[in-house]
C-alpha cells in the first residue's frame, strides 16, 4: 500500500535524503528549501512510503516566476521503487494541491538523459515546453580573468553601492520577460522582488555584480550559493537593458563573477541556460563553460495527469 502524505520542515531531512538519492541535482539543505517555500505563492513537500518505508517524495508550487494558472511539481521515486505506482501516487497529490490553489496546468520536469521518465510523463498527457542545459566551468583548470569592461562601463558588486536596489529592479523588468520561457510570468512588485529574488538564503551583496555607465545601472548578474555544495557556484541570472546589449556588458559581469568564484576558493560554477536563449549560451561557451545533461520542461493540463 503506498501512502503518501504532505509533511512539515521537521521531516525535510528525510525528504531530502530521498529526493537527492531518486533526483541528480537535486541538492539543497532544509534551510534552502524553507527559504524556497518562503519566495514562493505556496509550496508543499510530500513523501511517499510503502511499509513504512520511504520510496519516493514531491516537491509542489505556485506563483514562483510561473504563469497565473500553472502549478509547478515534481516527483521522485527511488530506483528500486520504480514501477510500483509510486510516481502516479505522488503525481495524483501533486496535482491535486496545486488545482486546490486554482490552477489549471501543471508544470514538471524530466532529466535530458532519462528517457524513461519522460516516455511516462508523456503516457500521461505531459507535452515538452522547453529545454535547459547544464554548463559547467572548471575554476581549477582556469586562470583568473580580467574584467576587461567596454569602455565607459564600471563594474561593481552591490556591496559596494547597496543603494542600487532600485536601480537593479529596473533591469531585471526590462530583462526577465526576455528570458525564453518566462515571457508569460508575473514580475513580482519591488519590495517583493528585493526579498525573494535578492535576498535569499543563498544571494550574497558581494557575488552580485553590477554594470554601471556613469550613474546610470545597465546590467547586473548575480551568483546563488548554497552550503550543501560548498565548492559549487550556480549563476542565478545575467540581466543586461536592451539599449546596451551587444557591447560586451553580460561578458565582464560574467568574467566579475568568474573572478569572485576563483577568488573564494569555488571550484566549479554551474548554470542552467534554455536553449532558445542563444545569446547567452553562446556567451558561456565563450567563456570555457562545456555542457552537461540538463532538463526537459513538461507540461499538461490538470485533467490530462490521471
Amino acid at each position: 500500500m503506498i501512502e503518501v502524505r504532505e509533511i512539515g520542515e521537521h521531516e525535510l531531512e528525510r525528504w531530502i535524503a530521498v529526493a537527492g538519492a531518486a533526483r541528480r541535482g537535486r541538492v539543497g539543505t532544509v534551510e534552502d528549501y524553507v527559504d524556497w517555500r518562503r519566495q514562493a505563492e505556496d509550496m508543499a513537500w510530500f513523501l511517499a512510503e510503502i511499509e513504512d518505508a520511504d520510496v519516493g517524495a514531491g516537491l509542489a508550487h505556485v506563483g514562483w516566476h510561473s504563469p497565473p494558472g500553472i502549478g509547478t511539481a515534481e516527483a521522485y521515486v527511488l530506483p528500486g521503487s520504480r514501477g510500483m505506482g509510486v510516481g502516479f501516487a505522488l503525481y495524483r497529490e501533486l496535482a491535486r494541491w496545486v488545482a486546490e490553489r486554482g490552477c489549471i496546468e501543471l508544470e514538471s520536469s524530466v532529466l535530458e538523459d532519462d528517457p524513461e521518465s519522460l516516455t511516462w510523463a508523456e503516457n500521461r498527457g505531459f507535452r515538452e515546453v522547453g529545454r535547459t542545459s547544464t554548463l559547467v566551468l572548471d575554476l581549477t583548470e582556469i586562470e583568473e580573468p580580467a574584467i576587461d569592461p567596454p569602455a565607459g562601463i564600471e563594474i561593481v558588486s552591490w556591496a559596494e553601492r547597496p543603494q542600487l536596489a532600485a536601480a537593479l529592479y529596473d533591469v531585471a523588468c526590462e530583462a526577465y520577460p526576455d528570458i525564453p520561457g518566462e515571457e508569460d510570468s508575473r514580475l513580482d512588485s519591488f519590495e517583493d522582488w528585493l526579498s525573494k529574488d535578492m535576498q535569499g538564503s543563498g544571494d550574497r551583496p558581494e557575488a552580485t555584480f553590477v554594470a554601471l555607465a556613469g550613474a546610470e545601472v545597465v546590467g547586473y548578474a548575480k551568483l546563488s550559493l548554497s552550503s550543501a555544495r560548498p565548492e559549487v557556484a550556480m549563476h542565478d541570472i545575467t540581466a543586461v537593458k536592451r539599449a546596451w546589449r551587444g557591447r560586451g556588458i553580460a561578458g565582464a559581469l560574467k568574467r566579475a563573477e568568474i573572478a569572485w568564484a576563483k577568488r573564494q576558493g569555488y571550484t566549479r560554477l554551474e548554470t542552467v541556460n534554455e536553449v532558445r536563449n542563444e545569446p547567452i549560451r553562446r556567451l558561456n561557451e565563450r567563456h570555457g563553460y562545456r555542457v552537461e545533461p540538463g532538463v526537459v520542461v513538461v507540461r499538461a493540463l490538470l485533467t490530462g495527469v490521471d
